[in-house]
């Protein structure tokens, strides 16, 4: 089984390293020449995963195509608004007679505008090749440096043999991978809690303490399963490494970049200047704004999630957004 990984940011890089630590065949595929030069070089990603060596076996080019030619297994590691077009670069560069038997989504964002989860945008340009996720708690530097992490692989019902026999290639002492069938459930735990991150940034950059934090980390739990099992999900998803776990990690990681983002927004900073001179991607930013769009679509009741929109694209205060939260209407839990 061979692995092609497009997209040489920090986790496209540290998924990269993991494969070439195992043994997998794997080549590694930064969207510009420039980029794929320095990694050669230096045989390290100083720009997005400064101080981890490549593996001498890990491959890397700018080549698409060739990098394509012999994969069986491609994982987009791109951010979710330009998935759909790194998709049709992948279908445009790949062969015919190329043995590519799943394409695997490491996005975790909505597209704007469409609300689709990332395999289904990816389903929507490729409805040839089957589709897969692979989500979870991860931090890409633990990853690449051999921190032991667990993740869960998904796909739709059908794939089981398929998905099982990847389950087992990308598994090993540092990463373990769990299955699941609720493609829709690890995909919509994995774009929400980077909303929810931004919130409890702005509850640390408010300075609200440890018991705000408690609870907004339960009530995050309890509206994300709202929203998701509205969505069709599972609830049980949820409870999982993809929903809950992946939550605890983003909203108290110091290294979570949306958790940073928000603690920035508490502390008084405007959302749309940090966004404006940021270099790498606030996956909750975007993801905010479409899950708002979605749930208003189908009304869905969620009002972290309304809160957070009308702090990021509203210009609400945060203290403003929390005072909204606290005089609701009183109810059982």
């Amino acid at each position: 089984m061979k692995f092609c990984v497009v997209g040489a940011g920090a986790w496209g890089t540290a998924f990269a390293v993991h494969l070439a630590r195992l043994g997998r065949p794997v080549t590694l595929v930064p969207r510009r020449a420039e980029q794929a030069a320095a990694l050669l070089a230096a045989r390290e990603n100083r720009e997005y995963l400064p101080s981890i060596a490549l593996p001498p076996a890990l491959g890397v080019t700018a080549d698409l195509a060739a990098a394509l030619a012999p994969a069986t297994v491609v994982l987009l590691a791109c951010p979710s608004q330009a998935l759909r077009e790194t998709t049709a670069r992948v279908q445009a560069a790949r062969g015919a007679a190329a043995p590519l038997r799943l394409i695997v989504s490491l996005a975790k964002g909505l597209e704007v505008g469409s609300h689709l989860r990332p395999t289904q945008v990816i389903a929507a340009v490729q409805p040839e090749v089957p589709v897969g996720a692979i989500t979870g708690p991860t931090n890409a530097g633990e990853v690449a440096r051999g921190l032991p992490a667990v993740m869960v692989l998904g796909a739709a019902r059908g794939s089981e043999a398929l998905i099982a026999e990847i389950q087992t290639a990308i598994s090993g002492p540092t990463l373990r991978v769990y299955t699941s069938d609720d493609l829709a459930g690890l995909e919509y735990g994995g774009c929400l809690k980077n909303i929810y991150a931004i919130a409890a940034g702005c509850a640390a950059g408010l300075g609200l303490g440890d018991n705000a934090n408690a609870a907004l980390l339960t009530r995050a739990l309890a509206e994300m399963v709202r929203v998701g099992v509205a969505l069709g999900a599972r609830p049980e998803t949820f409870y999982g490494l993809s929903g809950f776990g992946d939550l605890v990690a983003t909203c108290h990681g110091a290294w979570s970049r949306n958790r940073e983002f928000g603690q920035r927004i508490g502390e008084g900073q405007k959302a749309a200047e940090l966004i404006a001179h940021r270099k790498t991607v606030v996956e909750g930013y975007r993801t905010t704004e479409s899950f708002h769009g979605l749930c208003v679509e189908r009304g869905i009741e969620a009002p972290i999630l309304r809160e957070m929109h009308e702090i990021l694209f509203g210009g609400k205060a945060p203290a403003a957004a929390l005072n909204a939260l606290m005089t609701r209407e009183l109810k059982r839990e």
